[in-house]
């Protein structure tokens, strides 16, 4: 099953609403099946017929040392080797996923690696599950179902609570990749309780999670502060450092400057300052080296007969 690639420009509210919340640990599949070093490719050849899987990866007591697939039983059995050990022929260069990520982060795996799984380790480093593609599919599909339930049950809507000025503030730490798209959840859902159109909640949500992110990438750590009044939402991001050399090169898009770490989390596309001014009504970026960098990003929200119904 191909998993189908997510524009969080294009996709409705609720998916990325999800993409956000969900965790790889939420979707993956656990326990895990596997095979040790010393099995024979035919042994794990009964494990994919037997459990109806395509890969099997290959540990011991919780150690990950590699990964089989069906092209390598296919070649086994062409080769005539398929008693070898799997430990001989199986995939040791691996790209992993960890259990605390965001379900974003599987999804861009899938798509810039083009791989049918990927094993999920915790942080000790330990093997505690496998995210495959039909995983992401069946989960999106469950929790887009109890998402549908949840606001059936809701309707009909009859009062809007007054849209009030509103202030939130948010640490955020570098590489806290656990507690990643968290400040935007919140903004969402504060947006979505004043009842404004999924169109501009999006356009909020979007920005808010690519300056929420590009504090824990690119940061030394910093704070995000959301703040809503009847006319706009604004959004700041102050970080510690280390600062952008050439705020007008980092503008443009595919510069990045992240290293190969977090390219490899699905990070660096040079993207996230576009997304935001391509979000905002208003944008702004200052930066000096060695002392950090703030972005503003406002929001103009729709006032008199184009806004939200207010409560009697």
């Amino acid at each position: 099953m191909k998993t189908i690639p997510v524009n969080p420009e294009q996709s409705p509210l609720v998916i990325l609403d999800l993409l956000f919340k969900l965790k790889i640990k939420d979707v993956m599949s656990s326990p895990v099946i596997t095979a040790v070093r010393k099995d024979s490719l035919r042994t794990v050849q009964h494990l994919m017929r037997d459990n109806r899987i395509s890969g099997v990866p290959v540990a011991e007591r919780g150690r990950l040392f590699g990964i089989a697939s069906i092209d390598d039983i296919i070649r086994a059995l062409e080769g005539g080797y398929i008693d070898d050990p799997v430990e001989r022929h199986m995939t040791t260069q691996m790209v992993v996923l960890e259990d605390d990520m965001p379900l974003s982060f599987g999804i861009s795996y899938f798509e810039k690696f083009k791989f049918g799984r990927f094993p999920v380790l915790n942080k000790e480093n330990r093997l505690v599950g496998i995210l495959s593609s039909r995983d992401v599919s069946a989960s999106l599909l469950v929790e887009l179902h109890n998402e549908y339930h949840k606001l059936e049950a809701k309707l009909p809507v009859s009062a809007i609570r007054d849209v009030n000025t509103v202030t939130r503030g948010f640490r955020v730490e570098r590489y806290d990749f656990e507690n990643a798209g968290k400040a935007a959840h919140a903004i969402k859902k504060i947006l979505s309780e004043q009842n404004y159109p999924p169109a501009l909640i999006r356009r909020v949500a979007v920005a808010a999670y690519e300056m929420e992110i590009n504090l824990v990438v690119h940061s030394l750590g910093g704070t995000f502060t959301f703040h809503m009044d009847p006319e706009k939402v604004e959004l700041l991001a102050v970080d510690e450092g280390p600062g952008i050399p050439n705020v007008e090169q980092a503008m443009q898009e595919g510069f990045t400057t992240a290293n190969e770490w977090i390219k490899s989390l699905g990070f660096g596309a040079g993207m996230g300052l576009n997304n935001i001014r391509r979000n905002a009504d208003d944008f702004d970026i200052q930066s000096a080296v060695g002392r950090g960098t703030t972005v503003r990003a406002t929001i103009l929200l729709p006032t008199g007969k184009d806004a939200p119904p207010q409560t009697p």
